[in-house]
């Protein structure tokens, strides 16, 4: 669900958007909806630099959406995010580089509109996708076997947005563990992201697709199971989005395809039937990768 299909009418004046569920989430709408808040993350600007990359926190400031339709000024975000900044904030300053990535996709979009459906370094366009209608919809109806993966999935189907870490680790995903083109995600994200913007959208796919100006390295590869390691250790955001597997201890929570048939007997987890088997290896889909990358550096030589 998009912000853009709210029903508005004046009178008898029907605009053409379609009713939506919008005032049943969980969303402040309008300027002032906005200022609530930025009053409500200012107490905790001063963590954002650590608490931004935890999904089971709430660490982000929640006003993407409002960036997006123009319900708060970036301006003043930005001028208030440098005074913290000047005064030593960390959080404040990792705050206001978010707030600046903003902008330069926005320019990126305006001085190379191709990016909208090329790859801002051209060198990629040689990359060949892998045509695989199994693997993207087990993506898209998030049962790939790894909970991150798929609670972020769920939690974007459910509520129209996704925390930023999560995009990155099911961009990553869907592009280097399934081979799968960049563009099909963007557009995915593009149908149910409440906060969609092209420039942004755009910018972040092809970062963690390796094909833009700014991307990561095509040899990065983020592994979902130590993501979900490191940014939810003891399963919080798993829990909450994967209640199928609520019983299984912390340890094993990231990665249920790792336990033995005992363990997942003692917390009455079925694989492969309360919860997927992974849809691919990890390991193997990294060599994949990385060689489909590095054959575009020997064409280029040859």
């Amino acid at each position: 669900m998009r912000l853009e299909s709210v029903y508005w009418s004046r009178g008898d004046s029907d605009l053409g958007f379609a009713r939506t569920n919008l005032r049943e989430l969980p969303l402040p709408t309008g300027m002032r909806g906005a200022q609530w808040l930025l009053q409500d993350f200012l107490p905790r600007m001063a963590d954002y630099h650590v608490a931004r990359d935890q999904p089971g926190r709430r660490g982000v400031s929640y006003l993407s959406v409002h960036l997006r339709f123009g319900t708060v000024s970036v301006r003043q975000l930005a001028a208030l995010a440098a005074r913290q900044a000047a005064r030593g904030c960390e959080g404040a300053q990792a705050w206001l580089s978010e707030l600046a990535w903003r902008d330069f996709y926005f320019m990126i979009l305006w001085h190379h509109p191709q990016v909208v459906s090329r790859p801002f370094r051209r060198e990629y366009e040689a990359v060949q996708w892998d045509d695989a209608p199994g693997l993207w919809q087990a993506w898209c109806e998030a049962r790939t076997g790894y909970p991150l993966v798929d609670a972020a999935m769920r939690q974007l189907l459910r509520t129209g947005y996704m925390h930023n870490r999560l995009r990155m680790v099911v961009a990553s995903f869907l592009t280097k563990d399934l081979g799968i083109d960049w563009r099909q995600g963007e557009r995915f994200f593009a149908q149910h992201l409440n906060d969609y913007d092209l420039a942004a959208n755009n910018g972040g796919w092809q970062w963690a697709a390796s094909t833009g100006c700014d991307d990561q390295p095509w040899f990065r590869i983020f592994n979902p199971v130590t993501q979900s390691q490191r940014f939810d250790p003891q399963g919080r955001f798993l829990r909450r989005y994967v209640p199928e597997l609520a019983a299984v201890p912390d340890r094993h929570i990231h990665f249920p395809a790792a336990m033995g048939p005992a363990a997942l007997a003692a917390c009455g987890l079925r694989l492969g039937v309360d919860y997927p088997w992974p849809v691919v290896e990890h390991a193997r889909a990294r060599a994949r990768t990385l060689r489909r990358f590095s054959l575009l550096g020997q064409s280029a030589d040859g």
